[in-house]
């Protein structure tokens, strides 16, 4: 190849250059010398002496050698491959330096496309050859190589080709006491050991023990050369079996020594580049077992960590940005190349298959087998001569349960008496999971004591007398109301055999209960504890927890995002490095463990905090504490999966006021968290709640997400080898003595809310709504998939209306198929609520529409604590009842999957488009092939200008390779729905528009939902559906009217695209939109639906 190269140099005319330049004269002489340069070597000196003194001296020189067009380059390397006379290839390579030095690369891209470094490498070895070898021309060369090597992809193959890397090797041997020489040496040894193939080659000549020969102590001296050699081992030492040479060979204690003598040394941090040089190849040794083990026999985290604390640098920045594990040694040990291949491009993962692009044809599945799912759409043949509309419920047998009671309270609490007391006439009671709670048990046809409520006495109206005038919020519960928990009533006590009269003077724990129906109207504490019966779980639970019982109330004041304090996350990991350090400072001290059924809170002198997770929707499976005030948190797997630690729920209990308690989640699985940008945690209070303010709120401080030392399985990490996981930290003080909290990853949503919520919803079904709820499929675990039917009954029986009433376009939406995103429910209860309600933009939506929604796809998962599976450990990502409303030519208008965010902030929505799909793939298409209806941007576009959370700026409409699975792809590629959507709502918070700076809450989630139903109207009105002017005016009345809507522009894909699907769980690290939203001040009226 190299001979086509130089033959191909040969050939070039000289006409091609400007005659009446001078130095493309010179080129033009020293080409015709080429065919016989070695007989006119004096010759050929003088004229490239010349050529240097010429491009040295005037810039235009230069500029007119690399010139398009110019054959300069070509006549250089030719000459410089001819040539014998050591003089002159000295100035052909000091020609080529002064033409390279300038250009920012470009210059170099041009030489090396040129066949520059093949020429470079042969003349390489011609001088090896030579005895001695001229130390100015290797010199030279190895300078050139350095430069050039980094911007040729083959240059590591090519040195092993040619055989310029023994070469290289060589002359390091002989020459470790000559600076000037090594120097360039060691650049080059840099370029080659970033070939893996390389590393391993020199790894076996020798050239790790080697370079630890040029490794030196403190001094002013020769720094650049020791960094270059730190920089050429570290890349060395990536290498697996070269960093198990380095640990063998006892190399850990002197590189240990080195940093502890430099860090000491250097107080003015300038020479900052050869500790971090040294650190890498620690770094890289302890990435295998020998080398971590070696590196703690050297008592190496003491060294470092004393090195660390008077550090001055800035490290608080510890967590990789990538959805990758960087710094994972996925290497293998083998002869190959695949290190040289082509660096995937960011579009790799567009789908390029213009086939694919489009949507089928024909049907997936035959309609004998499509035809089970008819019963689901009797609207379309319904003739209304039956009055009441049919409302199929699913309900599962009761079983007991335990609700919530107070015992965990102090007894001084003035809202409760004396902790409920067991009576000992029940010989054969056993205390269960529930009993530390003193819950009472509720039988198969008992009902709690807690649904009677009852007159507050005078001295609870003093109570609530004064806690309105403190909190406004509490006037709205317009009281308490007491739940006495005792045996009254109770089935429990039937069971144990008491017959006498009922005991009004018994004592019992006595629970004031916030009387939440002023607000929270589709919350019922009796209808709760009926649908929890029927809920059915893997751990089978036993259990209410307190926020779910009582229901949540969205704050009325605004919880911005937490602000990063410097220096934090340096601090937690300092405190997690003393454990190693300092072991006899650790507690170390289980006292929660699933893994112990029979006893998992494990009882101890009351030092410690008492946790639990034994709920619907609770994770948390180990708590250890490791210091007195410190807890490490186990969260579970996802059940019949390794891996997918995200959703936490669990309660604490025992804690003390004044105290700074910190929490952390060790075995998180994502690289990058929203808890880095500002994202709190969730906390519920029940001495809140009983005092009037039942909520969730953002709490926690010094909160960090860092790479930890605990490394994952390769069977947890899907097959990859050194992935380590992550530690979610934050501190919290608690308020009050003895309280109980509960902690959440977000607000949570359990799948008894959903069937409460549902229920409520009927109540408020008036004549002139249909409303029908069938049960989708019973899941694996026994409970059932709720699929709703959502519309306007026809004015009359009349064949014309019913005609228009089965007409309608249908839309379908679905949440919930990933249990830990529980914001889409929030959502997806907006929508609910603003589609049952009676307000005149709702009857509009009803009469243009009819809905199809399954609110909780997954809720096997939502039950038993999941974060993306269901019990079958897979992820439900795909709609196959769609495909029957293809067959009968029905297909919806619009399909939108709620889901949650937990890498980007706002609200945004991941579309289908081909034009956009080509436009970034950069693949040859006809246009035929780009035609393309923009109505898949209306919906979107209509979200950005009316809902301040909505970001056009973050949607995206590249279909992917990795999303082939996902719902939006499916439907839009087997259906042929051309609006179908996915629809992030972020976990964290916003960065534009009227709510930027502030975290996300249910209220704004449920805004959300309803202005969903809003765009819906004006897609209406874009379409041409019907002619409700009237309607639509009224609409532009309440909604736009005070409204200043500025138009935004958008921008597509090329500068937000949606990021790649790295991993099983989620998408990657936060937007950086800039999208201008506009400021609506619908918002409020959106919210009176919202209460209706």
């Amino acid at each position: 190849m190299l001979k086509r190269t130089l033959l191909c140099l040969r050939c070039v005319p000289v006409c091609s250059v400007p005659s009446n330049s001078r130095v493309m004269m010179l080129l033009g002489q020293l080409e015709r010398m080429n065919g016989d340069i070695v007989r006119q070597a004096e010759t050929a000196r003088q004229v490239t002496a010349k050529i240097l003194h010429l491009i040295q001296t005037q810039e235009k020189s230069g500029k007119e050698v690399m010139s398009k067009g110019s054959s300069g380059m070509e006549v250089i390397l030719a000459s410089l491959e001819n040539t014998r006379d050591v003089q002159t290839i000295l100035n052909i390579l000091s020609i080529l330096t002064e033409l390279l030095t300038v250009g920012r690369g470009r210059r170099v891209g041009v030489f090396v496309s040129k066949g520059g470094t093949g020429i470079l490498f042969h003349t390489l070895l011609s001088a090896s050859k030579e005895m001695p070898p001229s130390e100015e021309l290797m010199l030279q060369l190895h300078s050139l190589l350095a430069k050039v090597g980094p911007k040729d992809r083959k240059f590591g193959v090519a040195a092993r080709l040619s055989g310029a890397l023994n070469v290289t090797v060589n002359l390091i041997k002989q020459n470790l006491q000559n600076p000037k020489l090594l120097l360039p040496c060691l650049q080059v040894l840099r370029v080659y050991s970033t070939n893996s193939v390389n590393a391993i080659s020199l790894g076996k000549n020798g050239v790790v023990e080697l370079l630890f020969k040029v490794l030196a102590p403190y001094s002013k001296k020769n720094t650049s050369l020791l960094k270059v050699a730190l920089d050429a081992l570290g890349a060395l030492l990536k290498s697996k079996t070269n960093a198990r040479r380095a640990a063998d060979g006892g190399y850990v204690p002197i590189l240990l020594a080195l940093y502890a003598d430099w860090h000491r040394n250097d107080a003015r941090h300038r020479h900052m580049l050869i500790r971090k040089g040294l650190l890498v190849c620690l770094r890289n040794i302890t990435n295998i077992k020998l080398g971590r083990k070696a590196f703690v026999e050297a008592d190496g985290m003491r060294v470092l960590y004393n090195s660390s604390t008077v550090s001055t640098q800035r490290l608080d920045d510890v967590v990789d940005e990538s959805d990758d594990n960087d710094e994972a040694d996925t290497e293998n040990d083998t002869e190959n190349e695949e290190d040289e291949k082509d660096q995937q491009s960011p579009n790799d993962d567009i789908e390029t298959d213009l086939n694919k692009l489009h949507p089928k044809k024909g049907p997936c599945r035959p309609y004998e087998e499509l035809r089970v799912y008819e019963r689901f759409f009797v609207e379309l043949s319904e003739d209304f001569q039956v009055s009441q509309v049919s409302v199929l419920i699913r309900r599962s047998p009761p079983r007991p349960i335990i609700v919530p009671t107070a015992q965990a309270f102090s007894p001084n609490t003035r809202s409760l008496s004396r902790a409920y007391t067991r009576t000992p006439s029940c010989p054969d009671h056993r205390e269960g999971p529930g009993a530390r709670a003193g819950g009472r048990i509720v039988g198969r046809s008992g009902r709690s004591a807690a649904s009677r409520r009852g007159g507050g006495a005078h001295r609870g109206e003093t109570r609530r007398r004064q806690r309105d005038q403190a909190d406004p919020l509490a006037a709205a519960f317009g009281g308490f109301v007491r739940a006495t928990l005792g045996r009254r009533g109770s089935n429990w006590s039937s069971d144990c055999g008491s017959e006498g009269p009922e005991d009004e003077a018994a004592e019992g724990a006595v629970l004031e209960v916030p009387d939440t129906a002023l607000l929270l109207p589709l919350h019922d504490l009796d209808l709760y504890v009926e649908m929890v019966k029927g809920t059915l779980s893997v751990p089978q639970y036993a259990e209410v927890a307190y926020p779910d019982y009582f229901g949540h109330v969205a704050p009325t004041f605004r919880e911005p995002l937490l602000e990063r304090v410097y220096g934090v996350q340096r601090a937690k990991i300092f405190q997690d490095i003393e454990r190693l350090i300092h072991p006899n400072d650790i507690v170390d001290k289980v006292v929660y463990d699933l893994d112990i059924p029979s006893c998992p809170v494990i009882e101890d002198d009351g030092e410690s905090l008492k946790f639990n997770s034994q709920f619907e929707s609770g994770n948390l499976r180990k708590a250890v504490q490791v210091r007195k005030f410190e807890y490490d948190l186990v969260l579970n797997s996802d059940i019949n999966s390794n891996h997918y630690h995200q959703w936490f729920y669990f309660e604490v209990s025992g804690m003390k006021v004044g105290t700074t308690y910190r929490f952390n989640i060790i075995n998180c699985e994502k690289s990058n968290s929203q808890f880095n940008y500002g994202m709190q945690a969730l906390m519920y209070s029940v001495q809140e709640a009983i005092s009037g303010s039942p909520r969730w709120v953002r709490t926690g401080t010094d909160i960090c997400y860092y790479k930890n030392h605990f490394a994952r399985s390769s069977i947890a990490a899907g097959g990859l080898k050194g992935k380590s996981y992550y530690t979610l930290t934050f501190s919290i003080n608690f308020k009050h003595k003895d309280d109980v909290c509960y902690f959440a990853y977000h607000y949570p949503y359990t799948y008894s809310t959903l069937k409460m919520h549902l229920s409520k919803l009927e109540a408020l079904r008036t004549p002139q709504i249909y409303l029908r709820q069938d049960v989708l499929c019973e899941t694996l675990g026994g409970n059932g998939c709720p699929l709703l039917t959502i519309t306007a009954m026809p004015e009359s029986n009349s064949n014309d209306h019913i005609c228009q009433f089965r007409n309608r376009p249908l839309i379908f939406l679905s949440a919930r198929v990933h249990p830990g995103e529980t914001n889409a429910s929030w959502v997806m209860k907006g929508t609910l609520e603003f589609l049952m309600g009676s307000s005149p933009l709702a009857n509009s939506l009803r009469e243009s529409y009819i809905f199809k929604i399954v609110p909780m796809l997954n809720p096997d998962g939502v039950i038993n604590g999941n974060h993306r599976c269901s019990l079958s450990g897979e992820d439900l990502n795909r709609q196959c009842l769609l495909q029957y409303l293809a067959h009968i030519q029905r297909a919806p208008l619009v399909f939108c999957d709620y889901h949650g965010h937990s890498r980007k902030k706002n609200v945004f929505m991941y579309g289908c488009s081909v034009k956009e799909t080509v436009w970034q793939s950069n693949i040859s298409a006809t246009s035929s092939d780009l035609q393309e209806d923009l109505a898949y941007r209306a919906l979107p576009k209509i979200l950005s200008q009316i809902a301040p959370a909505f970001s056009m700026a973050s949607c995206s409409f590249v279909v992917e390779r990795s999303k082939e699975s996902t719902a939006r792809v499916v439907v839009w590629r087997e259906i042929g729905v051309q609006r179908s959507y996915t629809m992030e709502s972020t976990l964290c918070g916003c960065d534009q528009g009227k709510y930027k700076g502030l975290q996300i809450g249910t209220r704004e989630l449920e805004e959300m939902g309803a202005q969903f139903c809003v765009a819906l109207l004006r897609l209406k009105r874009l379409t041409g559906l019907r002619n409700h002017q009237h309607l639509l005016d009224l609409e532009s009345d309440i909604i736009g009217s005070q409204a200043k809507v500025v138009s935004c522009p958008t921008t597509y894909v090329l500068d937000e695209d949606e990021p790649s699907f790295l991993e099983a769980i989620d998408y990657s690290a936060e937007s950086n939109d800039e999208d201008v939203e506009a400021e609506n001040e619908h918002a409020a009226e959106v919210r009176t639906y919202l209460s209706m």
